[in-house]
């Protein structure tokens, strides 16, 4: 019995966290759609299904989101340049990686 339990113990990623996997540019739709996101330290924004976003750091703002070629993207005036990032999700964690390799998580809430 003692062998199995450290043949488990030793198994990679047999007691590890969910990994994280791509989202498709429908599977980003229905994740995100009227949800909000807790990024933590008072950090939050919602995804309405009118394609409008709030994000709340310190301060309201307002802005845009789509989704294009499975790529989450935004808008926040008064720039008019889309931002796009990959999707991944592990259990309740989306995370948004931008090209340049950086992410960012947030932990869905109520």
């Amino acid at each position: 019995m003692r062998r199995f339990a450290l043949i488990l113990a030793l198994w990679p990623g047999f007691l590890t966290a969910e990994e994280f996997r791509p989202l498709t540019g429908e599977e980003i739709l229905t994740a995100l759609t009227g949800q909000k996101l807790d990024y933590g330290q008072g950090i939050w924004q919602t995804f309405d299904d009118t394609m409008l976003t709030q994000y709340f750091s310190e301060r309201p703002s307002a802005g845009r989101w789509a989704v294009r070629e499975d790529r989450y993207c935004s808008l926040w005036p008064p720039s008019d340049l889309w931002a796009c990032y990959d999707v991944q999700q592990s259990g309740d964690v989306i995370r948004f990686l931008d090209d340049n390799g950086g992410t960012t998580d947030g932990v869905f809430t109520d």
